[in-house]
């Protein structure tokens, strides 16, 4: 039923030229959520430009530390222990990649994670754009009780099989992008996509081998190496001037959050708001001056704390433009 609907779609649509000639849907399996964490599985369907499913390739990948919540993902030490290291499989994975926008639910922490795996096997992933179909579904306005990928999965009749599997996950992702994609190039909407930029910095401090404990059930709380140095910012030397107000400049000292899925990186933003003399901020109290936020009906707790505490928030672009313009703090 959904094949023939989504055929019928595909001659009764002009598909938008603007759009990508190919998709690489992905899944990634890890050991926690932290940027020291490690894939222990990955998956990809490659998709055409309508979304047809051309091939799918899945691997698991021995992570050289404890698996994390096995209770969650189900890879345990044993069943790692024999599985290829990250660089042994990262050219394979790269040509699953090249040329395609990456697609996953998401999208920011599979990105993110792909990404240091590269920066540590000193190669670079021929990603340039990716997706997120949650970011997609709120674009579709679709009726979702919330943005789980079952719910997702669930509105497309999509029937999932290994909840948590990689490759299961990369399949039910597939064919729920196919008819979100011809949705959207019936509605002429644009995709949010987001730039993809590669991670050049490193550190090779020793982890603890597959099957050491590491800390926390299964290890899932050890956090001892780390994709690159840790950067603590200087204080901000500006006072806190107050609130953005609208139609005004920002000024320096003012304190700033961020929260969700940016186009470009978020340290490399949180690097120019440094630099025109703002305060970045980890999180968001009623000190706050400005959130910055691509998706405000998130529901992340700073978006909520933003409505509570009346905080003003702009998205990307709209901060972009601000940066560029920051007036100088005042003279004491």
């Amino acid at each position: 039923m959904l094949e023939d609907h989504t055929t019928a779609a595909s001659s009764a649509t002009t598909w938008p030229a603007a759009y990508p000639h190919g998709y690489a849907v992905v899944d990634v399996e890890t050991t926690g959520l932290a940027r020291d964490d490690r894939i222990i599985s990955a998956a990809v369907y490659r998709l055409d430009a309508r979304g047809e499913v051309e091939d799918h390739w899945y691997t698991l990948v021995n992570p050289e530390r404890d698996p994390g919540p096995v209770w969650i993902h189900g890879l345990t030490s044993e069943a790692l222990e024999g599985a290829p290291l990250f660089a042994d499989i990262a050219e394979e994975f790269a040509t699953r990649l090249e040329g395609r926008v990456l697609v996953a639910h998401n999208a920011v922490f599979d990105w993110q994670m792909i990404a240091r795996e590269y920066a540590r096997a000193r190669r670079e992933p021929p990603v340039r754009q990716r997706l997120c179909t949650i970011a997609l579904s709120k674009a579709l306005d679709l009726p979702l009780p919330n943005h789980k990928l079952e719910s997702l999965a669930a509105h497309f009749g999509v029937v999932q099989r290994r909840a948590h599997h990689a490759l299961d996950d990369a399949r039910v992702l597939a064919e729920a992008f196919r008819p979100s994609l011809h949705a959207a190039a019936r509605d002429g909407l644009r995709l949010p996509l987001h730039e993809c930029r590669p991670l050049t910095e490193w550190t090779d401090r020793p982890a603890p081998r597959i099957g050491q404990q590491a800390g926390g059930p299964g290890g899932y709380g050890h956090r001892a190496t780390g994709w690159r140095p840790a950067r603590k910012r200087p204080a901000c030397p500006y006072p806190n001037p107050g609130r953005y107000e609208e139609g005004k400049r920002l000024k320096q000292g003012m304190r700033v959050a961020f929260s969700g899925d940016t186009s470009v990186e978020r340290e490399l933003l949180e690097d120019r708001a440094v630099e025109a003399g703002l305060h970045v901020a980890t999180s968001l109290s009623r000190l706050t001056s400005l959130l910055v936020t691509n998706d405000p009906d998130s529901g992340t707790s700073k978006v909520l704390k933003a409505r509570q505490y009346g905080t003003p928030v702009v998205d990307e672009a709209a901060f972009g433009q601000l940066l560029a313009d920051v007036e100088p703090a005042s003279e004491q």
